[in-house]
């Protein structure tokens, strides 16, 4: 049996987070043609930056499960409608606010003093348009935007920096790479799994990974 398959893709603006779409819209079939990988999470369409894509289904199931709480980083430039952001403000972000009814657990925030070096991308400018970094562990629906909406900071664009170890640098917007050895390893670490074990057997990825038929994007 051949070696799983790890690999890193930057996702572009406006591209689908999945193989199939009956609507012609972008998905990861326009950059990845390798077959039975499928993506550990999803980005949102409007959502740019890292997907880590895999055939090893206990890769897929623990980058995404809260169990395990691997942390997942996004450079989000938001719109400062009042004032820019201060200490104050950033701190409900660090103990957790209210999204649809639920708490989200404490993540870490700071606010850049300079733009990130990322591919430029338009966004509306009628207010300050700073940049947050913030780590999050647990992977609910929109939730860096909801996030920081619930804060007054809504934000215009949301790069995915990092997923653990794993970080964006390098690859340009469609862009792959496989991981490297040293990658793999701190991967498997940071999931408390022994990166030299046996190969473990084949499992379906869950439901949420597996695009298996046309789906609706509804993020």
């Amino acid at each position: 049996m051949p070696p799983y398959r790890y690999i890193l893709l930057h996702k572009p603006y406006n591209v689908l987070t999945q193989f199939l779409d009956d609507e012609g819209r972008a998905t990861l079939a326009d950059y990845i043609h390798i077959p039975n990988v499928y993506a550990a999470g999803r980005l949102d369409r409007d959502s740019e930056g890292l997907l880590l894509l895999s055939d090893d289904g206990v890769i897929l199931h623990r980058v995404t499960h809260p169990r395990w709480k691997l942390p997942k980083t996004y450079l989000a430039q938001v719109e400062a409608v009042d004032d820019l952001p201060d200490e104050a403000r950033l701190e409900p972000l660090r103990r957790g606010v209210m999204v649809k009814g639920q708490r989200t657990a404490p993540a870490q925030v700071s606010l850049l003093t300079e733009p990130p070096d990322l591919p430029p991308r338009p966004v509306r400018d009628y207010h300050p348009t700073p940049w947050l970094r913030i780590t999050i562990r647990e992977g609910r629906k929109r939730q860096v935007r909801r996030m920081t909406a619930a804060v007054g900071l809504p934000t215009l664009r949301l790069v995915r920096v990092a997923i653990g170890p794993l970080q964006l640098t390098g690859l340009q917007p469609g862009q792959w790479r496989d991981l490297s050895e040293d990658e793999r390893l701190g991967l498997f670490r940071a999931l408390g799994l022994d990166p030299h074990q046996p190969a473990r057997p084949r499992k379906t990825p869950d439901r949420h990974s597996r695009p298996s038929r046309p789906r609706r994007d509804r993020r």
